[in-house]
């Protein structure tokens, strides 16, 4: 077994695709219902096969190469009802869900990888989906592993927590374990941020860089149904402010030479991020093009995984599989 290949679900800006194609998997089919995410796919890699469906549509019969994978991935939106979202998106997020787990059903991969938030992994509001995964799979030859991992261990200057659930076939499953942490020490929003903020000549970056020591809170694109882009409900606002950060919006461009920081005077003394500097954060590298209006961009990257932990994840698929 050595080029691996895979179908990813809910592609989305194609954080977890990129990060399975570093771990050396070859997708067969991307899919998203969002046309801007589409887009985002076709610029960066025009040789993948991007279809814009919806997953809850979609008929595996009528695309034959899905069908004979190693893994089905799906990065579900991460919406959380409670701050970002309606009711009736909530119910949809459960619907998703169980159409991965159909659809794994219906092209039999060798391993099905779930990515979502960490509740995902081990709260009682997740608790009827993880049984029907598994009531549903576990006939078919599946076993299963549930767990938590935090981006920030894998490089991702950002606290994000990630539920995910794997299942693989029990021939494979034995030598499945879970990704260990590859930092050593967690990269800062100055860090990760600093060559961006110089790239203008702005003569307050070092000074910004020096005091954002910490990592970025959790990014969260939000729902089509909300207004504009920001970073996230009132708490991580607070902890953007502190690290001198107007969260209340993004910027359309870095600061500029003479841009006058001055925290100390509230959120107009504060500076924005830009669409760019957040997928930074989310670990995309620099010359992966993020398109869309403004909005429809952030919430790509709001709504991502992060490809480090992407390719952590599919390193350690591939080695169970290899195996």
């Amino acid at each position: 077994m050595s080029g691996l290949t895979f179908v990813d679900v809910c592609s989305g800006a194609g954080g977890l695709a990129l990060g399975l194609e570093r771990a050396g998997f070859e997708p067969r089919l991307l899919l998203d219902e969002d046309v801007d995410a589409c887009r985002t796919l076709r610029a960066n890699r025009p040789y993948w096969n991007v279809l814009q469906a919806d997953l809850l549509d979609f008929d595996p019969s009528e695309h034959p190469e899905s069908y004979d994978v190693d893994l089905l991935s799906a990065g579900l939106p991460r919406v959380k009802s409670n701050a970002t979202t309606v009711r009736v998106e909530s119910g949809n997020e459960e619907r998703l869900l169980k159409a991965a787990v159909y659809l794994a059903h219906a092209i039999g991969p060798r391993a099905l990888l779930v990515e979502n938030v960490p509740t995902l992994a081990h709260s009682d509001k997740f608790r009827d989906f993880r049984e029907f995964a598994r009531a549903e799979l576990e006939h078919l030859g599946y076993q299963f592993s549930a767990f938590v991992l935090n981006a920030a261990d894998f490089g991702v200057p950002q606290d994000r927590k990630q539920g995910v659930l794997i299942a693989i076939k029990k021939e494979w499953f034995s030598a499945f374990r879970p990704p260990t942490p590859t930092a050593t020490d967690h990269v800062s929003v100055g860090e990760a941020l600093g060559d961006s903020m110089r790239s203008r000549g702005w003569r307050d970056a070092d000074r910004w860089a020096a005091q954002a020591a910490t990592v970025a809170p959790t990014l969260v694109g939000g729902s089509k149904n909300r207004g504009g882009a920001d970073l996230g409900p009132s708490g991580a606002k607070r902890k953007w402010e502190k690290l001198g950060v107007n969260a209340h919006s993004l910027g359309d461009e870095i600061p500029g030479r003479d841009f006058v920081w001055a925290p100390e005077l509230g959120r107009e003394g504060m500076l924005r991020l830009t669409v760019e500097q957040t997928a930074l954060l989310q670990g995309f590298s620099a010359d992966w093009e993020i398109t869309g209006k403004k909005t429809a961009r952030y919430r790509q990257v709001g709504h991502a995984s992060p490809p480090p932990v992407g390719e952590a994840l599919g390193r350690a698929v591939a080695e169970a599989l290899r195996s």
